[in-house]
């Protein structure tokens, strides 16, 4: 190192290659070689023992003015240091300025996740599915009311572009079931609210990921004084055309407000091709974009049954997800998004009139 200064390097980086190092040892390096160099110090972490953002971190602490990372820690083995844990944990932890928009960090993360084709996990810290989710009925209206109550309260998901989500399932709590509810419209009496809950909590008990189109169903069968669920789109024919010569192309027949309309997309294979077909018939406005889609097979064999989850969002941050199952994949596939799609114009709806302003129509 040494030697390197003397010679007029502009950096020297320290790496912890096989990620066998721990705080204090790579802390005790940093100022070993500070006192040697008048050199600045880089630090490049690797994951290997789950440790390189608490190393990155604490090399800054001894002194290192310049960290090596990877967004979504993406890297050889078991990867580097990641982005987005280490920004936040300078800028919150250690109160350090960094020049770093950290608002743009999940939209970043999302865009490398489809580019490279790897999944982040939902428990993944800062930009994971589950960073900001609450389930627990206590913890769920513990944020409600004060959100620091079960979250970090120096980091808040707006600092990373993310989202708070109150997740439906076995440990949900009436609060959760009462507001996810009412931004639908829908306001149950206590009874019915009892009951709502009841039959959600035995659903998520069962395994079964509850998403709202589920809740808004159970809500339906509840609430005896509840009209007919308005759905904006149905669906009355799909055709797909697939090959290995050929471009998948998929032709959609559906009912928008009641006015039928086609359209034909092509895609990159026969879901695709679908699912662009269904976005593409409800025209510019309003502007919906699938944020999440997900596939499981529930039975095995070449006739299983396709469990397909999407999750979609429109202009205003809105989200709405659902599911479907058939035997057809694309089917699974477009019924799904076709139920998501139709949650979330109701949610709109909804919004818009709390806010006075007329309810806006699927238009082309």
């Amino acid at each position: 190192c040494q030697v390197a200064g003397e010679a007029g390097a502009d950096w020297l980086n320290l790496p912890d290659t096989v990620g066998v190092s721990t705080p204090h040892s790579i802390a005790e390096m940093v100022r070993r070689v500070r006192r040697q160099v008048q050199t600045p110090i880089s630090i490049h972490c690797h994951n290997d023992f789950g440790l390189a953002v608490a190393n990155s971190l604490a090399a800054v602490e001894a002194g290192a003015t310049m960290v090596q990372v990877s967004v979504n820690g993406i890297g050889e083995r078991a990867g580097n240091a990641s982005l987005e844990q280490t920004a936040l944990g300078l800028k919150c932890l250690y109160k350090a300025k960094i020049a770093l928009k950290t608002e743009k960090l999940y939209g970043i993360s999302r865009l490398v996740e489809r580019m490279t084709g790897i999944p982040t996990p939902p428990s993944q810290p800062v930009i994971g599915a589950n960073a900001f989710s609450h389930e627990s009925g206590i913890h769920a209206a513990g944020v409600l009311e004060e959100s620091s109550t079960f979250e970090p309260g120096i980091m808040t998901p707006e600092m990373v572009g993310h989202r708070r989500r109150l997740v439906i399932g076995k440990h949900t709590g009436k609060h959760s079931v009462q507001l996810g509810l009412e931004e639908a419209g829908l306001h149950p009496t206590d009874e019915e609210l009892s009951e709502i809950v009841r039959r959600v909590k035995s659903l998520g008990g069962k395994g079964k990921h509850v998403t709202h189109s589920d809740l808004f169903t159970i809500a339906e069968s509840v609430m005896a004084d509840l009209p007919p669920s308005q759905r904006a789109i149905v669906l009355d024919q799909i055709m797909v055309t697939t090959g290995n010569r050929a471009t998948p192309t998929a032709s959609v027949v559906a009912r928008v407000n009641g006015e039928a309309r086609t359209e034909a997309q092509l895609g990159v294979g026969p879901v695709d091709a679908a699912l662009r077909a269904v976005q593409r018939i409800l025209g510019s406005s309003p502007q919906i974009e699938i944020t999440d889609f997900h596939l499981d097979a529930i039975s095995g064999g070449s006739d299983a049954v396709a469990n397909v989850s999407i999750t979609v969002e429109d202009e205003a941050g809105r989200r709405s997800s659902s599911q479907a199952a058939h035997e057809d994949i694309v089917i699974a596939s477009v019924e799904a998004l076709i139920a998501a799609i139709n949650q979330l114009l109701r949610v709109r709806a909804h919004a818009q009139e709390r806010a006075g302003e007329p309810a806006a129509q699927v238009v082309s």
